[in-house]
């Protein structure tokens, strides 16, 4: 039988066809990511006054205090023509227990608890997404010297600026030259205008919406932050709940030390008849990096609330307060670092702010001092 030698031509054409099969699966691969990441953070905790009442000291298995523990999955695509679609789906846990169960106020019990939204965006566009987030004005977070802690800017109004959103339409600029935009809407999803349903958080709200502005260039960052929560019949009822929120504030940053400045005004003009209506809340605080991997915290916040004289007991009440907080961060590598911090909260007449965020100081007037250390590893 004669032999057939093969072509050196079709074999030129078959080691073309696999070079280009093979580089197309590699484009393609490299064109779409998904990035598992998430946070673990533990440690103990001490408050004095912790009681219902507001006696006895408690100590305890801290978790969420310093930063949340969380677990999220994020993914990018890329469409071509500088358009990418993306999603994020994240997880708060409370670390000591293995449990969702929403110890701190943007978590809950739902399984995708803190974020899960999917979107588009572009360079020359940005970005809009849709599903859930943290609502808007958690961009205090670049404001606050202790970035967000359960002692910082959340404490003295009762968590107002620490919450959730969902049903969320969300729109976020380009940089133009350092200034930024964002907005978003939580659609109440109920008949009407402006009500709305239940939020993760167990409690009745409507319609949320509120922009954000910065501008950021050569160390210097400034923001406002707008926003209104209404109840579930459309209304601005509890300044630290329901209500008209402007944030405005900014950061400097200058060799080892960066300085925080900041104002917010709560109105809640349908408040019942003695309760109060308004509040402003101003901080200013400090990092100084001593090392690469030793940083300083510091801070003083005051509230200052219309109507002292009513109170139910938890902070719902007028009057003033004084936070103090102090901290050491202490960075063991980049992702793995040990974190003291320990403040007083000192309340005046009508006001219960608990020290940390979503505890619970008692009959008005009381002040209350702890702190936190642990460890925090990102992933």
């Amino acid at each position: 039988m004669k032999q057939v030698k093969p072509s050196f031509t079709g074999a030129k054409t078959l080691c073309a066809l696999a070079l280009m099969g093979a580089f197309s699966a590699s484009a393609q691969a490299q064109t779409s990511s998904v990035t598992i990441y998430g946070r673990v953070v533990a440690g103990v905790d001490f408050q004095t006054n912790a009681g219902a009442n507001g006696t006895g000291s408690k100590w305890s298995a801290a978790n969420n205090q310093w930063g949340t523990s969380m677990i999220g999955f994020k993914g990018t695509e890329d469409l071509g023509g500088g358009t990418n679609a993306f999603f994020l789906l994240e997880s708060g846990f409370n670390s000591t227990k293995g449990s969702f169960n929403g110890s701190d106020t943007s978590n809950g019990n739902a399984l995708f608890n803190r974020r899960s939204y999917v979107g588009l965006s572009s360079a020359s566009a940005g970005s809009i997404k849709f599903g859930k987030n943290l609502f808007i004005n958690n961009d205090i977070w670049y404001l606050d010297p202790t970035g967000q802690q359960a002692i910082g800017t959340a404490s003295l109004v009762n968590g107002r600026n620490w919450p959730g959103a969902s049903n969320i339409i969300e729109y976020n600029s380009p940089d133009m030259g350092g200034f930024t935009v964002g907005l978003q809407t939580s659609l109440g999803e109920k008949p009407g205008s402006f009500n709305g349903g239940v939020t993760n958080t167990g409690s009745s709200d409507g319609r949320k919406d509120g922009i954000s502005l910065a501008y950021q260039k050569n160390g210097l960052e400034l923001r406002a932050i707008y926003d209104v929560v209404r109840d579930s019949n459309g209304n601005y009822s509890d300044i630290w709940g329901h209500s008209k929120e402007l944030i405005l504030g900014g950061t400097y940053k200058f060799d080892k030390l960066k300085m925080f400045a900041g104002y917010e005004n709560l109105r809640a003009p349908d408040a019942a008849a003695g309760a109060p209506d308004r509040a402003n809340h101003y901080w200013v605080g400090a990092n100084y990096d001593v090392t690469s991997q030793l940083q300083l915290v510091g801070a003083w916040f005051h509230v200052n609330a219309n109507n002292a004289s009513v109170t139910n007991g938890t902070g719902n009440g007028g009057g003033t307060a004084n936070l103090y907080m102090a901290g050491i961060n202490y960075f063991l590598s980049k992702r793995t670092l040990l974190y003291v911090d320990i403040g007083t909260v000192h309340n005046g007449t009508g006001a219960s702010h608990a020290l940390e965020n979503g505890g619970n100081v008692g009959p008005s007037g009381l002040s209350q001092t702890g702190g936190y250390f642990g460890i925090a590893h990102s992933f």
